[in-house]
Order: C-alpha cells, then sequence, then structure tokens
C-alpha cells in the first residue's frame, strides 16, 4: 500500500523502527544522501524528479550498521514548501540535518533550525554533504561555522560528518552516526493513545482507501475500529504496512500505511488524525508555553495574522499572551490559542507558528492543557508553570487539582492515563475528588443536616432536593462544576460511609430518630383535631395557632393521624367511623348526603374523606353513591 507497493511479507512482531525527519536548504543535496543510505529515492512524485526539487514529503528506509530499521521523512527544502517540511518534521524527534560543505549555511538552513529548535529533538546528526568539492580548509571553515551557528540550540550536541553521496567517502561514519543518536533516544511510548498524523490519502484499485503518515502513542492492529479526529467518522483498519511490508500491528514511531474500510477518501484530508474511538476530544482552545524563533528582527506580539503548525495540520490562529504585551526573547510567555478549526493536541506536543503576512516562521511552542477552563482565572501561570514542570505520570493529579473534581472517564482523555491512584485525591464513585474539596463540602453538609434535626427534631430529616442545592453551591463556591453526578456520587459516599441516612425523600443523620410517643406537641395536635371531629380544623387552621409542619408531619408518619387530603387530616378512628358508615348502607350504596348524615359532618370533610376511602380502594363510586369493596382484598385504612 505505502506508495503502491506490493504487500510483503506478513509480521506481527517486528522491532520498533525508528524515523528521522530530514531537514536543510534546498538543493543541499538531502535526496541524494538518502538514496545512497538507503537505495531508495524519496522524490515520489513526477515533478521532483524531473525538476530535482523536492515539492513534498518524501519516504524511504533502511538498516543502519547495528541492524535497526530506521525510515527518513525527506522534506523539502525550498522556502515555498516550508509548510510541508513542518508536516514531516513536526511528529517526528530525531533529525539529519544537511548543509553542503561548498555552499555552507544558507537561509533555509537558518529557518530549518529555527523550526527544530522549536520543535525540539530528542537526536541529531549533521551530514556536511558535498565532500568532494571542498578542500581541507574550506571543509573545516564551513564545519566550524555550522558548530557556531549550532550553538546554544536543540542541535549544539550532534555529531557532525563530513561526506560524499558521489565518492561515498563518509557515508559508513554517517550511518554510525546515525545508530548511535537512535541508541541514545528515549523509550518510544507504545502503551499509550495511538495516534497517526494522516499527511497523505489516496486510493488503491481493489483496496480501498489508503491513508499515510507517522504513527505515535500507542499501537494500532488489523481489524481495529478507528475514529478520524477531529470530524469523528468511523472506520475499520483492513491492512498495515510499514516500509512496504504488511504487518498486523503498527508501533510508534514508525511510518505507516493504513487501508480503512467503511469510509470515504473524500472524508479525509491532511491534518486529520487517526485514533482509537473515544481516545481524543478534539480542541479549539489550548494553552501553552510559546517562545520566539531566535533572531526574530522585532519582538513579537499578539498582532498579526498567525497560521499554526502542529503535526500534519495547519491552522489560522490567534494568540492572547498572558501578562504581557510582547514575547520575551528568552523565555517567551504562556499563551491562549484559539485555533479556526478543532485539532488533536496532547499535552507536550510541539507546535510551531508562522506570520502569514511575511510567510515567515516566528514561533514556537509547548502545549500545556490541551482543554483549559473557560476563563484563565488569576492564578494562570502558577497553574501552568506546574503543568510545564510535570511528567506524564503526574498529569492527572494536576488536573484533579486545577478542577477539584473530575470524571474518572474524562481524566484519559484529557490526560492519557488511567491512574488507579491520584496523590493528594480520593475516588469518590466514578469521580476523583482532592481532599481539600471533600473537606469543604462534607463538613458543611453534616453540620448543616445536624442543625436542620435541631431545629425541627420531629422531622425525619432534611428534604433530599435542598441538601442537593446545598452540595451545588459549595462546590460552586470552590470553583468546581456542580454536575449532577458528582453532586450523587458525594450523597452516595457519606451514604457508603454511614455518615447520613436516606429515607425516601429526606436523608438524616444515623443518631436522629424521632420520638413521636413522647412528644408533647404531637400529642397535644391529636387531641386538637380529634376535638373538632367531626368538622375537624384544617391544615391551614392548625398552621395558624403555632402547630408546626414538622409536628403534623410526625403525627402522620407515627399513624397518629391520617392524611385525608392536602388541607384535611383526621383521626384514624374517625377514619374507620366513615368506613363502617359505607358498609352498613350495603350493596345500595351510600350518597353524599346521607354519609355526612351519618357522621355529623358537613359536605366540606364528608366529600375528601370519601374520596379518601376511594384512593385507598376501600371503596368505589357507582354514579351518586359509594359502594364498599370486598374488605379482605384492599389494604386496611389508615
Amino acid at each position: 500500500m505505502d506508495e503502491g507497493g506490493s504487500p510483503g511479507t506478513s509480521s506481527s512482531s517486528d522491532p520498533p523502527l525508528h524515523v528521522v525527519a530530514t531537514a536543510g536548504h534546498v538543493d543541499h543535496g538531502k535526496s541524494s544522501l538518502i538514496i545512497r543510505l538507503t537505495g531508495i529515492d524519496p522524490d515520489r512524485l513526477a515533478e521532483e524528479q524531473r525538476r530535482g526539487l523536492t515539492i513534498d514529503l518524501g519516504f524511504a528506509w533502511g538498516k543502519l550498521p547495528s541492524g535497526v530499521e530506521i525510515g527518513f521523512v525527506d522534506v523539502p527544502g525550498h522556502e515555498r514548501f516550508v509548510r510541508n517540511m513542518l508536516a514531516g518534521v513536526g511528529p517526528v524527534r530525531l533529525v539529519l540535518f544537511v548543509v553542503a560543505a561548498d555552499e555552507g549555511w544558507k537561509p533555509q538552513s537558518e529557518e530549518h533550525l529555527g523550526i527544530i529548535d522549536l520543535l525540539g529533538v530528542h537526536g541529531a546528526v549533521v551530514a556536511l554533504t558535498k565532500r568532494d568539492l571542498v578542500d581541507e580548509t574550506r571543509l573545516e571553515d564551513t564545519r566550524a561555522d555550522v558548530a557556531a551557528r549550532l550553538r546554544g540550540t536543540a542541535l549544539e550536541a550532534a555529531a557532525i560528518v563530513a561526506c560524499s553521496t558521489r565518492t561515498g567517502e563518509g557515508l559508513d561514519e554517517l550511518a554510525r552516526e546515525l545508530d548511535a543518536m537512535i541508541a541514545a533516544a528515549p523509550a518510544t511510548e507504545e502503551d499509550g493513545r495511538p495516534r497517526q498524523f494522516v499527511d497523505r490519502i489516496f486510493t488503491i484499485k481493489g483496496a480501498g482507501t489508503v491513508i499515510t503518515g507517522t504513527l505515535v502513542g500507542g499501537r494500532v492492529s488489523v481489524g481495529d475500529e478507528v475514529e478520524i479526529y477531529p470530524k469523528g467518522g468511523r472506520a475499520r483498519v483492513r491492512g498495515l504496512q510499514t516500509h512496504k511490508r504488511a504487518i498486523q500491528v503498527a508501533r510508534p514511531v514508525s511510518r505507516v500505511a493504513a487501508n480503512l474500510t467503511g469510509i470515504d477518501r473524500a472524508h479525509l484530508e491532511r491534518g486529520d488524525v487517526l485514533g482509537l474511538p473515544g481516545d481524543w476530544r478534539p480542541t479549539r482552545v489550548f494553552e501553552a508555553r510559546l517562545r520566539p524563533l531566535r533572531g526574530l528582527e522585532r519582538p513579537l506580539t499578539a498582532r498579526g495574522a498567525f497560521k499554526l503548525y502542529a503535526g500534519s495540520a495547519e491552522r489560522d490562529v490567534r494568540i492572547r499572551l498572558y501578562g504581557r504585551s510582547q514575547l520575551d526573547p528568552e523565555e517567551g510567555a504562556y499563551v491562549r490559542i484559539r485555533l479556526s478549526a478543532p485539532l488533536v493536541l496532547d499535552v507536550h506536543d510541539r507546535f510551531v507558528i508562522r506570520e502569514a503576512g511575511r510567510r515567515a516562521t516566528v514561533a514556537g511552542g509547548v502545549v500545556l492543557d490541551p482543554n483549559p477552563p473557560t476563563r484563565p482565572g488569576a492564578g494562570a501561570d502558577a497553574r501552568l508553570a506546574a503543568r510545564e514542570r510535570a511528567s506524564r505520570e503526574e498529569l492527572p493529579m494536576l488536573l484533579v487539582a486545577e478542577r477539584g473534581a473530575i470524571h474518572a472517564s474524562r481524566v484519559k482523555l484529557l490526560t492519557g492515563i488511567t491512574p488507579s491512584d491520584v496523590s493528594g485525591a480520593a475516588r469518590i464513585g466514578a469521580w476523583w475528588v482532592t481532599q481539600e474539596l471533600r473537606s469543604a463540602t462534607e463538613a458543611p453538609l453534616v453540620a448543616a443536616v445536624s442543625h436542620f434535626h435541631d431545629q425541627h427534631p420531629l422531622a425525619p430529616g432534611e428534604d433530599v432536593a435542598v441538601v442537593r442545592e446545598m452540595l451545588a453551591a459549595h462546590l460552586a463556591r470552590s470553583g468546581t462544576t456542580p454536575d449532577p453526578g458528582l453532586v450523587e456520587a458525594v450523597l452516595a459516599d457519606l451514604e457508603r460511609r454511614g455518615e447520613i441516612v436516606r429515607e425516601g425523600a429526606s436523608l438524616r443523620r444515623p443518631t436522629h430518630q424521632v420520638a413521636t410517643e413522647t412528644s408533647d406537641d404531637v400529642h397535644r395536635l391529636v387531641q386538637t383535631v380529634a376535638a373538632g371531629e367531626p368538622t375537624p380544623p384544617t391544615v391551614a387552621e392548625l398552621l395558624a395557632t403555632g402547630v408546626g409542619r414538622d409536628t403534623i408531619g410526625a403525627a402522620l408518619r407515627a399513624e397518629l393521624l391520617v392524611r385525608v387530603s392536602r388541607e384535611l387530616v383526621m383521626t384514624p378512628g374517625f377514619v374507620t367511623r366513615g368506613r363502617e358508615a359505607v358498609e352498613a348502607a350495603g350493596a345500595s350504596g351510600i350518597t353524599v348526603s346521607a354519609f355526612r348524615e351519618a357522621l355529623g359532618t358537613s359536605r366540606r370533610f364528608a366529600l375528601p374523606l370519601l374520596e379518601h376511602l376511594d384512593s385507598r380502594g376501600i371503596t368505589r363510586r357507582e354514579v351518586d353513591v359509594r359502594v364498599a369493596r370486598d374488605i379482605g382484598a384492599v389494604d386496611p385504612p389508615d
């Protein structure tokens, strides 16, 4: 698939691959050097081969003396093709920097070095090509000049090897230095979230859609369901190749061609990212440390039209500097960057900023928070400084500390890690919550429920809805979004730990008991209602005399009173009299008037009592009369 090659031999246990990006001025011999090292011409386009000029990304691969397999991303050197150069170098952190010994340092040499310095590298080798065209004096002058220009940059420690693709001189030494660079590079992350930066899309007859790009972060296997970000389309991996060899599992960092089914070529574009479903959250806003290109002629401010390059993607952006009006030449600044369209970014990703008007690289940076808070807040600098110092393993701790609480599923989405433990935080249901927030919300809530018992000893507990509102307000005051799921998780945790007891729609402390049998207020209430029957006082009238709703509720829960309607309570004895009056009427039933006369009350009380008996299944209405049901088939009255 890769470049339309044949399937080759399948393997599921290939050793790790290493990808190296080339960089340097136009016509300094990058492509010729790769041909001598690999035997493959990276200039795949007819126009490139005709003009002898690399205008798009080229790819080649081979083995070094150690047996390590290496892939080269050959990027353009001409100024107008810098965008493609960024697509090639962006995801790759190993570089072969090329300078022609006869021409020496050139404008694109400086720009490419600036870009690489901004992107950062894990290793680099400098090749002084065209060694056969200069004498020793000129060679040493060029070597010294190149070494001076590399000083203070990410390539300062790079080995400088003079070589000639025409005579072969120095190529063995160059290969050994590439081997040493790879051996010294940090281990590749293979167990994280896979992310393939798409830089080419094409169709092969009989196979369908193929994408190529550099895979980082984790593995992708044949048969995997994948998602194309940021659009969100789903596909399945039909086949995988690297270096024209069919494989079952693609490992980072490597050049990968993926044959996809279930998605059309028209749905894809350069700059997309292939990943596993649900692993990534595209963003339009992120925070970063931004620093200017070295040697920038004038201070960089937020004013202007800028383009951002990350991975293989390009976006128009707006930049907001935190705490200053222009970038400090040495330290740069913390910034918030707003994108013209979503991107898939991860913490520690590198990017480059170019000024659209001048078509010049002006700055670069490191992503610190790909999904920042809506507003930076007064502590933005401290928050971003902590992120800048943190390793990936420390990101969950920082994320929880920043937000106070976060759903566990979002921790992986925003950090790439699913932690079993987070320092300084507690797992509450499906949430991670800082110990400070836990104390700041739970203690006042428990105290509030206890205070409610002191104020309302006859009430079973505080209303759950009131407690939810109280907890949500505490969370909001602490700067944490009062998510309903978080509120319920905190309440459930308090209940699990025995701090509160939930009974129906109320919450109480486990030590709270309503002692209605010894309550003088309850007994006085029951006596007042009984004394008023058959025309007892209404609830409103009871409240007007100073009877509390808690007292009424306690009497109802103790079954010392029966709620007949919203506005009426009666004693169980009076309700029983009503049932007996209906039963005494027999099969012919009893009218409302007859029922009222039997109880010696008025329609105002008789009708609600009959409706209560209906609702309890004790009686049934037949036109204008009530008839007793089979008492044995229904619940007994209150």
